[in-house]
């Protein structure tokens, strides 16, 4: 596993930008107008993913906003974003399945960061279980285009991953097989019916913004943290327009 991306040229935004996170979180929830929006009565359900080393509770705003809007929402039933993406994805898949099945119709894939990049995976092998996607601050282009710190937090793991320690991706997932499918579904076409968005932040100082332009969706700009895209006023505009389409 190299030290660096492919798409990486540049450092990410300095690190102290996340710090942003608690003041997103505010404005988010002093505005009444997103804190509680308008019931859709034909809200599509939603599956959401967390990013790498987060779980399910770190996306629970979202997911109780998007209840807010008359969706049925589903956890990706992680404690940590650490697994193996091959085995996710796969695990993934079926969770997709019956939740498009229970609902009567295709599902909308919400990720933020590497969920992004696993939601993706999702779109391109379930086209006919899934409706749309939504990726925050996703590296699909590039998964190693990420901070100095964090590459080294990634390279611990997949260390730890070649001693066996279970739940954990290894070093084999970079270029191994257990990860090829995955590796080019991240850039491969979507099906036509399936919208696609991509926000990213310049500011983001965890991943680069390069990186999050995947070439088959809407690419849309917000002045964000990474960790603070899940908690933004605007990432939620941006969701409520484009949930509505």
């Amino acid at each position: 596993m190299s030290e660096e991306g492919t798409v990486a040229a540049a450092p990410v935004a300095p690190i102290w930008g996340e710090l942003r996170y608690s003041a997103e979180l505010a404005r988010l929830l002093a505005d009444g107008g997103l804190r509680s929006p308008r019931r859709r009565a034909e809200a599509p359900p939603v599956l959401v993913i967390p990013g790498f080393m987060a779980g399910d509770s770190s996306l629970s705003i979202l997911r109780e906003w998007l209840r807010r809007r008359g969706h049925r929402v589903a956890s990706a039933g992680m404690l940590a974003n650490v697994d193996c993406a091959g085995r996710i994805v796969s695990r993934l898949q079926v969770q997709v399945q019956e939740l498009a099945a229970s609902a009567g119709e295709p599902v909308v894939l919400i990720g933020q960061s590497r969920g992004g990049a696993l939601a993706r995976a999702l779109a391109v092998r379930e086209p006919g279980n899934v409706a749309a996607l939504a990726t925050l601050g996703s590296p699909v282009l590039d998964p190693l285009a990420v901070s100095l710190p964090v590459l080294r937090t990634v390279r611990l793991l997949a260390r730890l991953g070649d001693l066996r320690v279970p739940g954990l991706f290894s070093t084999r997932c970079h270029e191994g097989e257990c990860c090829a499918d995955f590796r080019a579904e991240q850039t491969a076409p979507l099906a036509e019916h399936v919208c696609a968005l991509a926000i990213h932040s310049r500011s983001d100082a965890i991943v680069d913004w390069r990186a999050c332009l995947d070439p088959h969706g809407e690419q849309v700009e917000v002045d964000s943290s990474h960790c603070g895209m899940s908690v933004h006023p605007e990432v939620y505009r941006v969701l409520d327009d484009f949930l509505d389409e």
